[in-house]
């Protein structure tokens, strides 16, 4: 039941009559108020049925006073005036009024509920000024009104800043809310994005190295035979690397095995291999390092060894033959890879679609780098990313 008043009196909204029976119950209270304790005095005019009137209407105003809280404010204003204009007796009839200015006020209109509130002041002054009013002095019937109403206004804004404050903190915890769900997404979003550009250069380096040498392997099988090991034994190789690769993956994202588990991880320190193999597969390749070698982190080791599979990957497909020169430059504060090929090689396929150009920039940009790709004004195809040698 407390909870049920407190929740009428702070203006939680309800149905569309959730109101009407606390209207009800005021009204009752202040008329059977009002006969038990009647105003005495020489001049106190009898409860008629203009009385009861002027006394009941204005409790059960209140039931459209979150709809109309303007209007039911002057009503119960003017109502409870004439009450005592009338000389009707009790002390009670001003309850509804000033529960109206107080409505008006927690409602957030403030400018109305002063009007209001001076309005009934102002009346009620006139009233007990009456000669007709029984009264021991003005200065107490002044006091007595302005009291009330001064404190109704404060409590109405009171309650209406405390409920703002609230639907504030409400906000801010939804939007709280919705930030970490948008983050989560964002975080799900980015984790596809890197687990695809891990399996796009995993596999597509090792297949393509597989593509050329079952090509090989079947034009040695007719003409020479003797050489067809090699070619199946480069193809046992590149099957091998992709397995270890794609086991490299798995654990960054289970993070469960043990570093003994698995593989040398993709990194600098593999690129001579990856050099190997991709001049048995067809595309000679030279390694050149120059500066002092020093450990990388992890991201941008990670990116180097993917930049330079994904361009020897892009010379397999696109320019089988062709000569190609790794180079990393150690500088004080960065590492300038480059991948050159001289394009002297034969057409292999149709042009990708550019996505292992994307994806590489998108490795350099993410470690903390920048890349740039297009050919070379001699010839063939140049990539070249710089990327720095410090954590950020």
């Amino acid at each position: 039941m407390t909870r049920r008043l407190n929740g009428w009196l702070g203006g939680r909204s309800g149905g569309r009559w959730s109101d009407l029976p606390w209207a009800v119950l005021l009204t009752a209270g202040v008329v059977v108020g009002t006969v038990l304790v009647p105003r005495s005095g020489v001049h106190v005019r009898p409860l008629d049925a203009y009385g009861f009137a002027l006394l009941a209407l204005p409790g059960l105003a209140l039931t459209f006073r979150r709809r109309l809280p303007t209007s039911v404010a002057v009503f119960t204003v003017l109502c409870c005036i004439a009450y005592y204009r009338l000389r009707y007796p009790g002390i009670f009839a001003g309850a509804p009024a000033l529960l109206a200015i107080y409505f008006c006020a927690a409602s957030g209109r403030r400018a109305r509920a002063l009007t209001a509130a001076f309005g009934f002041t102002l009346g009620m002054l006139l009233v007990v000024s009456m000669p007709d009013w029984d009264s021991p002095s003005l200065e107490t019937g002044f006091l007595w009104v302005t009291g009330w109403v001064v404190a109704i206004v404060v409590i109405g804004e009171v309650v209406r800043s405390r409920r703002a404050y609230l639907h504030e903190v409400e906000q801010r915890a939804a939007e709280a809310e919705r930030t970490r769900e948008e983050a989560a997404l964002r975080r799900a979003g980015e984790e596809r994005l890197w687990i695809a550009q891990e399996l796009h250069d995993t596999l597509t380096h090792n297949i393509s190295v597989i593509n050329v040498q079952v090509g090989a392997a079947t034009h040695l099988f007719e003409r020479r035979p003797e050489q067809v090991g090699a070619a199946l034994e480069a193809i046992k190789e590149a099957s091998r690397e992709a397995m270890n690769e794609l086991r490299a993956t798995l654990h960054d994202l289970r993070q469960g095995e043990s570093d003994a588990e698995m593989d040398e991880p993709p990194g600098i320190a593999r690129l001579p291999r990856l050099v190997e193999r991709a001049a048995a597969a067809g595309a000679p390749a030279t390694l050149e390092t120059a500066g002092q070698e020093r450990k990388l982190p992890e991201e941008v080791d990670r990116a180097v060894y993917r930049i330079v599979q994904e361009s020897l990957t892009n010379v397999l497909r696109h320019a089988r033959g062709a000569s190609v020169t790794v180079r990393a430059d150690y500088r004080p504060d960065r590492l300038v890879l480059s991948v050159e090929n001289d394009g002297v090689g034969a057409e292999t396929g149709a042009r990708g679609s550019g996505m292992g150009l994307l994806g590489m920039r998108e490795r350099a940009v993410a470690a903390g780098g920048s890349l740039e790709a297009g050919p070379r004004p001699e010839g063939g195809f140049r990539v070249c990313a710089e990327l720095p040698t410090s954590k950020r």
